[in-house]
């Protein structure tokens, strides 16, 4: 698996692609901020926004490549520029393609994610998912630890409310 950052006009270039992994990811059942069916025009606004927030240099966007070139995955940091904040960020949208999992992508877009982190000052990583979900499993086993849950956090497409795990990653 091959990761790399995008830069804004990478991002914009390959909207089409990302709101492919995006539509696989929410339309699959992940909890990523997004209700199914997500339309096109909507993922693809999507990517507009992290394209403007990539140029702004508050969101550092990284994607996985297969050995062909396809993206399979993408992950984010988002940068908070307040000025007690300036030591940490959130990880978010971290998404693979269904038929892609399993194959190493997510733990080579973590361990990206940290290395990209360091340079930045960016020490305190945080992210939440959905209590339960398999991806609790891959974070515990790059060095993430549980901080706690808020129940009834996120609501589902058929209107059940989930409980967050909240995860943290101290890095030097």
């Amino acid at each position: 698996m091959i990761v790399e950052s995008f830069d804004a006009d990478a991002t914009a270039r390959s909207a089409d692609a990302l709101a492919a992994i995006l539509k696989d990811a929410v339309n699959g059942g992940a909890s990523v901020g997004f209700l199914p069916p997500l339309g096109d025009a909507e993922g693809t606004a999507y990517w507009r926004e992290v394209a403007d927030a990539v140029r702004a240099g508050t969101r550092v966007l990284l994607v996985a490549r297969e050995p062909d070139g396809g993206l399979v995955g993408t992950a984010q940091l988002d940068l908070p520029g307040k000025p007690n904040a300036r030591h940490r960020a959130e990880v978010t949208k971290v998404m693979v393609l269904a038929r892609a999992r399993r194959r190493g992508a997510g733990r080579a877009l973590m361990l990206a994610l940290e290395a990209h982190a360091r340079p930045l000052g960016r020490t305190t990583l945080v992210l939440d998912t959905r209590q339960g979900d398999p991806s609790e499993k891959l974070y515990v086993s790059v060095g993430w630890r549980p901080a706690g849950v808020i129940p009834r956090y996120a609501e589902s497409a058929g209107g059940a409310l989930h409980g967050s795990a909240f995860y943290y990653r101290l890095v030097d």
